[in-house]
């Protein structure tokens, strides 16, 4: 396998995460909130950082955001990403009030700007599983 053939390293549910990527096969976005506070998180996790309670729900996210900051990555950070350079990470501050990283499609890196709006999009990468990314707002859908 040569250096541009690598495989991309993909995530690997866990119990905690697997509704998460559920929603994701199913075009959706959930988020964990805490059954005791209220508490919304994201990445999914067993305990609340707030409160401590290891119960948690899982809420129907809007999916549309704002960019909080974002990365050009001009060098992959794994040989699976070499065909991909330049892409653009993005760190969005959800309407549910809690960040979340994922690459910025349908964009070129001067365009990008904090506090631009976005939403998400699925992109399946496999049958089995879906990751998140971001457009615009204004990008039609595929």
């Amino acid at each position: 396998m040569s250096r541009d053939d690598a495989i991309k390293p993909l995530p690997e549910p866990t119990r905690e995460s697997k509704p998460y990527w559920d929603a994701l096969d199913q075009g959706r976005l959930v988020l964990q909130q805490c059954a005791a506070c209220g508490k919304v998180r994201h990445y999914p996790r067993p305990v609340c950082d707030a409160c401590y309670s290891m119960e948690a729900t899982w809420l129907e996210a809007t999916g549309r955001g704002r960019v909080h900051s974002f990365t050009v990555a001009h060098h992959a950070f794994h040989p699976g990403f070499n065909s991909e350079v330049p892409y653009i990470l993005v760190t969005v501050e959800l309407d549910e009030g809690v960040r979340m990283n994922a690459p910025l499609r349908a964009t070129a890196p001067h365009a990008v700007r904090i506090g631009m709006p976005v939403r998400i999009v699925f992109e399946r990468v496999r049958d089995d599983l879906t990751l998140p990314a971001f457009v615009p707002a204004g990008v039609a859908p595929a």
